[in-house]
């Protein structure tokens, strides 16, 4: 198979679909691939450590996309790459569709097949695919809404961790998953005092089992959200419903009541987000103040971190990709269920029911 790494174009986006090991591992295979030229060096990546793997480098992006049977990318196509797609071709990233209207029209027309990262899923409900980048995303979180905090951001000029006789910040995780839980070790590691919210109890006491107790959790409900909000002085948003919007758990009610100055970083904002006063940011300018609460909502806050993300990325997406060189994508989906629960578009039609139910559109199923 014939497989495109091409360049970002996202915004301030840094990391790319795979590392020169990676690409060395596709050869290894008998597969050729196209990096475009630069692709890796927003993660310190050169272009001549991809050569050396056996990657042909090409100057120009429209001949990465025309010259791939797969695309392997980090965020959704964007701009001209919608139009340098071709029927038939797989595109594997992350696509995050549900929130997305415009984007998966623009996917259904070309016919393509749409593999999500995000909704690449394993029989006990975990997202193998996501998990990095959740993990990624949660411990940046406390970092980010740290800034927030600053009183040159808008923030009320707190201190996370507190000192000496000055007591710590209040820290709110609302959902204990990957994202939640990885925001909560570095909260907890800095001395805040941190609650965690989810509707799982069984989540919530294994939280505090491997928290040591250090973590307050608390059942989720509108009740205890708005409380644990209005007394915070960081909001973290970490829920999930895997390929689905994300529901919108914080009213602008509940932000009105917030106190002047506090924050929130919505990690759900790629799926549309969690608090109802937030639309996307970039790494340029990632925050907003409403209802004088900063609010920091980057679509792509691992690309913060480029190089250490992208080596996680490829640790986990290089064994589904080479699944699909090898075998092509229905033997590989045939062979391997939760490489299936990935597939989300398929010849202009959609096979992702949490996407068709977003679009009130009809959901096929794939007969492989």
């Amino acid at each position: 198979m014939q497989i495109g790494i091409p360049k970002e174009i996202k915004s301030a986006e840094k990391r790319v679909a795979a590392t020169p090991a990676g690409v060395r591992a596709f050869i290894a295979h008998g597969h050729k691939v196209f990096v475009e030229k630069g692709a890796g060096l927003g993660s310190g990546f050169r272009d001549k450590e991809y050569a050396r793997a056996g990657a042909k480098i090409l100057d120009d992006p429209k001949d990465v996309w025309m010259e791939s049977n797969m695309i392997m990318k980090v965020k959704e196509p964007i701009g001209p790459e919608l139009d340098w797609i071709r029927p038939g071709q797989i595109i594997f990233t992350y696509l995050h569709l549900a929130a997305n209207r415009e984007l998966t029209e623009r996917l259904l027309n070309k016919k393509v097949v749409g593999i999500a990262y995000e909704t690449v899923q394993l029989e006990d409900g975990s997202l193998p695919l996501l998990s990095p980048m959740s993990e990624v995303a949660g411990r940046l979180s406390i970092q980010m809404g740290a800034y927030c905090l600053e009183s040159q951001h808008g923030g009320m000029g707190v201190l996370l961790s507190g000192i000496s006789g000055v007591r710590p910040a209040r820290v709110t995780i609302i959902g204990g998953g990957v994202v939640g839980y990885s925001a909560a070790v570095v909260a907890v590691g800095i001395g805040a005092q941190v609650s965690i919210l989810d509707k799982n109890p069984l989540r919530l006491r294994y939280l505090e089992d491997i928290s040591d107790f250090r973590l307050v959790t608390i059942m989720s409900n509108p009740a205890n959200i708005e409380e644990e909000c209005i007394n915070s002085h960081l909001v973290i948003g970490s829920v999930l419903i895997p390929g689905a919007r994300a529901p919108k758990l914080i009213t602008r009610d509940i932000v009105r009541q917030m106190m002047p100055g506090s924050a929130i970083v919505d990690i759900a904002i790629d799926q549309g987000g969690c608090c109802e006063t937030s639309h996307p940011t970039t790494h340029e300018d990632p925050t907003f103040i409403v209802e004088d609460v900063v609010h920091y909502c980057v679509a792509n806050m691992p690309g913060a971190v480029p190089r250490t993300s992208t080596i996680a990325l490829t640790n986990v997406t290089l064994a589904y990709g080479l699944e699909i060189a090898n075998k092509g994508y229905k033997k590989a989906m045939a062979d391997d269920p939760a490489l299936k629960r990935g597939l989300n578009l398929l010849n202009g039609e959609v096979c992702y029911p949490a996407v068709a139910e977003a679009f009130g559109l009809p959901c096929s199923q794939a007969d492989f």
